[in-house]
């Protein structure tokens, strides 16, 4: 695909929404895979269940692409240390941070805290691997976009703060940030949807054998559990691999500033899709969409070069 589709911004508000809808979609069908396949709650399980579906979203990623370039594909040999680096992070220390942090917090500082990922994610392209400039205008886009994942969540918002919580999920959501900007720089030299289908490969069988270890079970009886498994697969193949192609092309600010929307699009559809009675006002919701929207707004804005004068 041509470079400047993939930097031109409609393009990347419209990939970026795509996955962002798609992990949003996530949280609610979760919540029923718990129901139908986990016998036995708690995080041995769930790492279980993240685990199978993390190695099937590598497979669906693998092969689809696999079949769309008729050729069979795979890192290069000296790229597999990079993509189990990128595993690491992106899939291990991840989620298994995040689900011990979500055992031992509520889901509305869960979001909030995973919601500051932009914030992490451009501090440490910055600071750390040095990939774009910190500016003020980056801080106050992602300001602005972290306000509106507060207001969204303010009913059930409180300030008390635990280290197995609150501090993971907190991990959780660096180890995030490292991962996003690894992927970029590590797209230089092997195509991001590779990259994606074998770090969830690696990540996933890693899972599955910490949760098979400490106990967890996960059962499959129904269609409907089948279904639910291959779409959050799905979801995350499909999510994860566009994300990595805007982030090969893109400044990873420009990019992430979007993942403020993924908590918003999780309210909205765990509202629509669960028996669950959302708590969030409508006010509240509609005063998040437009700090997030300007936040983007904000971040992506590029004033246009003046045209030389004509001479008269």
């Amino acid at each position: 695909m041509n470079n400047r589709i993939l930097t031109n911004t409609f393009v990347i508000a419209l990939g970026a929404l795509l996955c962002c809808a798609l992990w949003g979609s996530a949280t609610p069908f979760i919540k029923i895979g718990y129901q139908l396949m986990l016998p036995q709650s708690g995080v041995p399980s769930t790492m279980l269940f993240a685990g199978i579906r993390f190695t099937l979203a590598g497979i669906i990623t693998v092969l689809i692409y696999s079949i769309g370039r008729k050729q069979f594909l795979r890192p290069k040999k000296q790229n597999w240390g990079k993509v189990m680096q990128i595993g690491l992070f992106q899939t291990i220390i991840q989620y298994i941070f995040f689900y011990v942090g979500l055992a031992n917090t509520s889901g509305v500082k869960g979001t909030i805290i995973s919601g500051s990922s932009a914030f992490f994610c451009l501090l440490v392209a910055s600071l750390i691997f040095r990939q774009e400039k910190l500016t003020l205008k980056k801080i106050f886009g992602c300001v602005l976009g972290f306000a509106g994942i507060i207001i969204v969540n303010l009913n059930g918002l409180d300030f008390n703060m635990n280290f197995f919580g609150d501090a993971f999920v907190l991990f959780s959501t660096i180890a995030y940030s490292i991962s996003s900007v690894l992927m970029k720089r590590y797209s230089k030299d092997e195509d991001p949807v590779v990259i994606s289908g074998y770090q969830f490969i690696f990540g996933g069988i890693v899972m599955i054998v910490i949760g098979l270890c400490l106990g967890g079970t996960v059962v499959i009886t129904s269609v409907k559990a089948a279904g639910v498994l291959i779409y959050l697969s799905f979801l995350s193949a499909v999510a994860y691999s566009v994300w990595g192609v805007l982030l090969k092309f893109n400044p990873v600010s420009r990019v992430t500033i979007y993942s403020f929307m993924t908590p918003v699009f999780g309210v909205i559809l765990s509202s629509l899709m669960l028996s669950e009675q959302s708590n969030v006002a409508p006010l509240n919701l509609i005063i998040t969409l437009v700090l997030v929207c300007a936040g983007i707004i904000v971040l992506n804005y590029k004033k246009e070069p003046e045209s030389p004068a004509r001479p008269r």
